[in-house]
């Protein structure tokens, strides 16, 4: 019999995407599969970014995951991560950056996977399967 998960996986993640349909559903599925208590929408890239420095001081409530969109108006999300690499120590140690996109093109890939911020390169839209990925990633590491 199949048993319902009720305890979430995460405490907090943080979905950066300019697409309000994307960080709908994002949103909607982390709900449905209880992948975190609780889910953060940012709409921009530096707004992200003034989130998280706003909780620099609180590194317990800095969101454990960021799923980072790479096409957006004004800072894109490589250009967003040239601006975490130079936060500190105490945010980056406390939060793991998993790079979304809707790009099939293999430079976004490449450059997604030479880059050491990056935990993982997820094509959208996030759903149960790439939850439960990401979780079992992370009971590896325990």
């Amino acid at each position: 019999m199949n048993q319902e998960i009720t305890q979430s996986s995460f405490k907090k993640i943080l979905v950066i995407d300019d697409n309000p349909t994307d960080r709908y559903i994002a949103k909607r599925m982390a709900e449905k599969y209880h992948f975190a208590e609780e889910i953060i929408l940012q709409e921009s890239a530096l707004e992200a970014l003034v989130y998280i420095r706003s909780l620099e001081a609180t590194p317990d409530l800095l969101p454990q995951l960021i799923f980072l969109d790479i096409n957006m108006p004004g800072m894109n999300g490589y250009e967003f991560l040239e601006e975490y690499a130079k936060l500190s120590e105490t945010i980056k140690s406390n939060c793991i950056i998993l790079m979304i996109t809707t790009s099939l093109h293999p430079d976004d890939f490449k450059r997604a996977e030479n880059d050491p911020a990056i935990f993982r390169f997820l094509n959208k839209p996030l759903d149960q399967e790439k939850f439960r990925l990401i979780e079992y990633e992370f009971s590896l590491k325990k």
